[in-house]
């Protein structure tokens, strides 16, 4: 009913259609988004940096956290996934997407803590539960030089030490350093 719903790697996997066990045993989910989960035989571990979908409007669009999952989520045609990956493993693998959103509901693979990392959409998830309840008055900006400062750090950390020296870290996410 529109309620805002965010779920982390188990909770992302239930809110699709259902979740097939490496048994073949199915596990009903919760129907909330047209997708669903396969087990798979390995983990997929690792850091996660992922371009967040332009649509959820965030102003630092690069979303960072953990993975440790071996279930491979696929999104059904329509579905939004939260955004493309970066670095990192994501939804199967090998779809370059991670996570899913549809209104207020949110799924991801991110772990992190995920919304302490990525300020920006603690603060989407927080105005979407005020909409919930009519308040749509914009939040107060808090202070989250220190949020941005571990969020940029853990976005160094996640590339690849090849690729670091290629980039430069702004304000507003990642860009390319042009030659010269």
């Amino acid at each position: 009913e529109g309620a805002p719903l965010l779920a982390v790697c188990a909770g992302f996997q239930l809110l699709g259609s259902h979740y097939l066990a490496q048994d073949g045993t199915r596990i009903p989910g919760l129907g909330l988004l047209p997708m669903r989960t396969v087990a798979g035989s390995e983990r997929l571990v690792g850091n996660l940096l992922v371009e967040a979908d332009p649509a959820l409007r965030l102003r630092q669009p690069l979303l960072v956290g953990f993975e440790n999952h071996s279930g491979r989520t696929e999104l059904e045609s329509g579905l939004a996934p939260l955004g493309r990956v970066v670095r990192g493993r994501g939804n199967s693998g090998n779809s370059g997407f991670e996570g899913a959103w549809a209104g207020s509901v949110l799924g991801t693979y991110l772990h992190g803590p995920l919304l302490p990392k990525n300020p920006e959409l603690a603060d989407w998830w927080l105005r979407a539960a005020l909409g919930r309840v009519g308040q749509t008055a914009e939040l107060t900006p808090l202070d989250d030089s220190l949020e941005e400062d571990a969020r940029l750090e853990a976005i160094t950390k996640t590339l690849r030490p090849d690729r670091r020296s290629r980039f430069r870290l702004l304000g507003r996410g990642l860009a390319a350093r042009r030659p010269g």
